[in-house]
């Protein structure tokens, strides 16, 4: 029987670290990916091509044109049969959705990604974790992608989550310095998406604050708690741990049962 043609995507966001971890994603599923950082490199990119995708995940809170405007243009160039996927940290009024197939919140685990892309339209989000307090790591993100990549694979995911956020930690150190709130809370937002998507919970939480409270009188020991966060994760991924049981979650290098 001959093998079906492998599908093809395009990944438009202005965050290089989520365009990065979606395409080793979609890369265990047998897509072949392509991206593009801005509406204006997709659109060029669509207009160019011999061969365009079949779906296309969007941001569609970058800036310059609008998502709904973006999906609009490109339904013009490829038709009513292109597959449109809109992405958001946030809820986008009904009207930004009406060209788009089917919305996906970030953070996102590759299964919801995986049914959107099948054709499901409303993806329920996991259910939140148990614990009183924050995990280091989500174990059931964790188990579902060591499940389905190769080890190396999975520390070349992790790793570009920690290089992403290392990187980000310096740009927000710089934006409290020089009091630009907004790049403080748009370098919280980003670090929030990424980390949500590979189950890096404590950071996650820790970047919401950053991207919802701005400026506190206790920023500083917020910015001390992410770096602390980030080398805890690190110590944890070292220890190459698999097996923990749905009951469990890890913490500090260290097993807790809740």
């Amino acid at each position: 029987m001959a093998e079906q043609p492998s599908r093809r995507i395009l990944i438009v966001d202005d965050e290089a670290m989520i365009r990065e971890l979606l395409e080793l994603l979609l890369a265990r599923s047998g897509y072949i990916t392509d991206q593009a950082e801005s509406p204006e490199d997709a659109l060029k990119l669509l207009e160019q091509t011999s061969e365009p995708p079949t779906s296309m995940l969007i941001d569609i809170q970058m800036p310059g044109i609008s998502g709904g405007a973006l999906a609009n243009r490109i339904r013009s160039v490829c038709g009513s049969n292109m597959r449109l996927i809109a992405m958001s940290a946030s809820e986008p009024e009904e009207t930004q959705l009406k060209q788009f197939d089917a919305f996906l919140r970030k953070p996102f685990n590759e299964d919801e990604l995986n049914k959107v892309l099948k054709g499901d339209r409303v993806v329920v989000s996991e259910p939140a974790l148990k614990p009183h307090t924050t995990p280091v790591l989500n174990p059931t993100i964790y188990q579902k992608l060591a499940g389905s990549m190769s080890r190396e694979n999975l520390d070349q995911l992790y790793q570009l989550c920690l290089s992403d956020c290392r990187r980000r930690m310096d740009l927000l150190h710089q934006a409290f310095k020089r009091s630009d709130e907004v790049e403080y809370r748009s370098q919280g937002h980003a670090i929030r998406g990424s980390c949500g998507m590979v189950g890096a919970a404590e950071m996650e939480s820790l970047a919401w604050s950053i991207e919802k409270e701005g400026f506190a009188a206790d920023s500083m020991d917020t910015l001390k708690d992410l770096m602390s966060a980030c080398q805890r994760l690190e110590g944890i991924l070292g220890e190459r741990r698999v097996s923990i049981n749905d009951d469990d979650y890890i913490r500090g290098g260290e097993e807790k049962t809740v």
